[in-house]
């Protein structure tokens, strides 16, 4: 897979079609995003929300979800009773994805972490975006860019295993995956060098499985050949990079918006580690971009 067109079309082809919860539901974009994955037959939905505001919005802007047999409207009494069914219906095995709509990203992972009948499974919870970056032949990962603030070295491995996760669901068998760092050498005043020579040991020893980990190094090493043979690199990641890991928060936020803001690229992302796939995507994200990370989660939810 190397374009999020033909993640989409992946998920099309599944076998079956897995359903999504969506929280708090009655909102034209999130609306949108319903609406194109249906007409391309990628899962079935159930809208939480109050019945009423709901129909009036989907009448306003999209009548054919009104009656849509692929559609079921639950009526909800409020934000908290919307977050708290839709996460009942995929802890029960109902939905297999959940998804965000018109609600803070703090109030439904309040309701999807608690520990009666939650989605917790004790693993770290991060962020994995898929990235379509123009004049780039394929799909770049980029991890953690949304839940960890200063992730130390055990929580940076299962972020590293919740990545490789969705990298493989896109087709990726074994993915390489760079811990970011600004040089390529270890220096103990740099914690993020530290940790990304840890990480590959790690991986060596078989403690990081499935994919090939290679750090510390800086961005433009990991993903140009060229930049890595003038430098004198010549490891199995050099150039090579599948997987983006951020030292921390910061990094990885900057490098998401920096790829989608500066390089126009294309996104899709998820939250990982939970005991299915979460789409928690930002008002600002267009529709095409809640439709990228739906067919996301929707592989990671099969594979």
């Amino acid at each position: 897979m190397n374009t999020l067109s033909e993640l989409v079309q992946q998920a099309a082809a599944l076998s079956d079609r897995p359903c999504t919860a969506v929280a708090c539901a009655a909102d034209a974009d999130v609306l949108e995003s319903v609406e194109l994955a249906v007409s391309r037959g990628l899962a079935t939905f159930k809208l939480y929300d109050n019945k009423h505001q709901l129909l009036e919005t989907i009448k306003g802007k999209y009548p054919q979800l009104a009656d849509h047999p692929d559609i079921e409207l639950v009526d909800c009494n409020g934000t908290q009773h919307a977050a708290q069914l839709a996460v009942d219906a995929v802890s029960s095995g109902e939905a297999q994805v959940l998804m965000k709509g018109n609600l803070p990203t703090a109030a439904l992972m309040k309701v999807a972490l608690r520990k009666d009948a939650g989605l917790r499974t004790g693993n770290v919870l991060s962020h994995v975006a898929a990235f379509e970056i123009p004049s780039f032949e394929k799909l770049y990962f980029v991890t953690d860019s949304a839940m960890s603030i200063l992730p130390d070295l055990q929580v940076k491995a299962q972020i590293i295993q919740n990545a490789v996760t969705v990298a493989r669901a896109c087709g990726v068998e074994m993915p390489v995956v760079v811990p970011l760092a600004a040089v390529e050498s270890v220096n103990p005043a740099m914690q993020a060098t530290l940790d990304a020579a840890s990480l590959t040991m790690m991986n060596q020893r078989g403690q990081l499985k499935n994919c090939i980990v290679e750090g510390p190094m800086a961005l433009d090493n990991a993903i140009s050949p060229e930049a890595a043979q003038h430098k004198g690199l010549s490891g199995p990641a050099a150039g090579k990079a599948d997987i983006l890991v951020a030292p921390n928060l910061e990094a990885g936020n900057i490098l998401y918006k920096s790829l989608t803001y500066f390089a126009r690229a294309k996104v899709g992302g998820i939250i990982q580690g939970a005991s299915a796939p979460i789409v928690v995507t930002s008002r600002a994200d267009n529709a095409e971009t809640k439709l990228h990370s739906l067919a996301l989660a929707l592989l990671v939810s099969k594979n």
